[in-house]
């Protein structure tokens, strides 16, 4: 058991057991760069306050930014005995200079962990930013490829109308910009505060934080986001803004997950309209021809764990009383588990979706159907100045009886069509039922897509 920042009230040691169960080592050691950085904001402050002398800053900083180097590197190695990351680096700066004992002065790990949290927060709220970038450009990929391919759009699983194959892709292009655009919100909102100490402030001045994070970080863009605390109870016991960058995750695995079904859908025998990438499927253990469509499965089965992700943190803050509690301990791996996992999928669905193939020959089977073709003969009619209502009740019966004769609507005799009504006649109806009409005739959306600066 390894020295911990607290004790000096207490008579008897901890429970072996106890303190196994409440040390969070195990998954906030990969806030080490942040603790760190907290650290060298704080020294900076407690020399401008003159707690410590220049000779002990230059120790604490040689020594903080050695542990940093290694972090970078990869080769920092957290004590699995530690309580956490915190005391981690305590400990390691212990053994470096005698300095390491002021360290700590006016501060609380519960300022240090939501500054940790946030900036853990923004770093990875980039990184999902740009990838979600790649996804886009992926997807414009594919767009690109099948320009002017048709698509069959449905509504609850049934055949709806014709659409353009981009117009389908661009549903999903839209959801992943929707979610670039949240999460840029949810940078520009994102202030990291430092210097609340437990709950109450310090008597630390917050012009020193603001100079130290300008030493610090420079003219960086998270150095933009440092600052003293608004009202520093509030800062302690916010967590906010895990919830929120949560529940963006979960709205990106929601479309991820509903973009995966359709794919699954689509790529199977039955529809047969894509071919998908065989690299990104396995095979049966069993069944010899099987290509199963495993990524695209696990990417839908994981969307439980990232919404159990959210609920969980939202449960957990849901009744705690002000200011920190350790229950918020518990959010980080939450974070963590939602954070890798929606990193994981945007990265190689962005390898996936160029690699897609669309089978015109399937499709265009499927537009033979005429009953696709219904919405744009009812519009035809509207024209010609019949009602709505009373066209849409013509082109059902007009449908029905093609269906039950098993007569195609093109193949009928114009005095046929006309017994459905006058304004009707075959050699309008022919040229109205293409995709390239039904298509071109649709005024009210836009089909440009680019690809946004997120």
């Amino acid at each position: 058991m390894s020295n911990k920042l607290w004790g000096g009230r207490f008579k008897k040691d901890i429970d072996k057991d106890f303190f196994e169960f409440q040390k969070s080592i195990g998954f906030d050691h990969r806030l080490a760069e942040y603790d760190l950085y907290h650290s060298l904001i704080h020294i900076r402050v407690l020399r401008k306050a003159k707690i410590l002398s220049s000779g002990e800053f230059q120790e604490l900083d040689k020594a903080l930014r050695g542990i940093l180097r290694e972090v970078k590197s990869g080769k920092f190695k957290f004590d699995p005995q530690a309580e956490d990351i915190h005391t981690d680096i305590q400990n390691r700066i212990e053994k470096k200079t005698k300095a390491a004992k002021k360290l700590h002065t006016l501060r609380s790990r519960n300022d240090q962990i939501v500054f940790d949290e946030k900036c853990y927060c923004y770093r990875e709220a980039v990184s999902i930013k740009n990838l979600l970038s790649k996804l886009l450009d992926s997807l414009i990929t594919l767009i690109n490829k099948y320009k002017g391919f048709f698509m069959v759009g449905y509504t609850h699983t049934r055949r709806a109308q014709i659409v353009l194959f981009k117009d389908y892709l661009g549903a999903f292009y839209t959801m992943f910009v929707q979610d670039g655009e949240r999460i840029v919100n949810f940078l520009k909102r994102l202030k990291i505060f430092i210097g609340a100490g437990a709950l109450a402030g310090t008597s630390l001045e917050g012009k020193y934080y603001q100079e130290a994070v300008k030493e610090v970080f420079g003219a960086s863009p998270l150095a933009k986001k440092i600052m003293p605390p608004i009202n520093s109870l509030e800062s302690v016991s916010d967590r906010d803004f895990v919830i929120e960058f949560l529940s963006i995750i979960s709205l990106i695995q929601l479309h991820l997950s509903r973009l995966a079904s359709d794919f699954i859908l689509y790529g199977g025998e039955e529809f047969s309209f894509f071919e998908l990438p065989e690299s990104f499927c396995t095979g049966s253990s069993l069944l010899p021809h099987k290509k199963n469509p495993d990524f695209l499965e696990l990417v839908r089965g994981l969307t439980g764990k990232v919404y159990s992700n959210l609920v969980s943190v939202l449960v957990m803050m849901k009744g705690l009383p002000l200011t920190y509690n350790r229950d918020m301990q518990l959010n980080k791996e939450s974070l963590f588990s939602s954070v890798d996992t929606i990193k994981e999928e945007l990265k190689i669905m962005s390898k996936f979706m160029p690699k897609i193939k669309l089978s015109r020959t399937k499709i265009n089977q499927i537009l033979e159907d005429e009953s696709l073709y219904a919405t744009e003969i009812a519009q035809f009619l509207v024209y010609k100045g019949v009602p709505f209502k009373e066209a849409h009740h013509v082109v059902g019966k007009l449908i029905s009886y093609s269906q039950r004769k098993k007569l195609k609507i093109k193949d009928m005799p114009n005095e046929l069509i006309k017994s459905f009504h006058s304004k009707l006649n075959q050699k309008e109806l022919i040229k109205i039922m293409t995709p390239e009409y039904v298509v071109s005739s649709r005024k009210s959306t836009s089909r440009k897509f680019s690809t946004p600066k997120l």
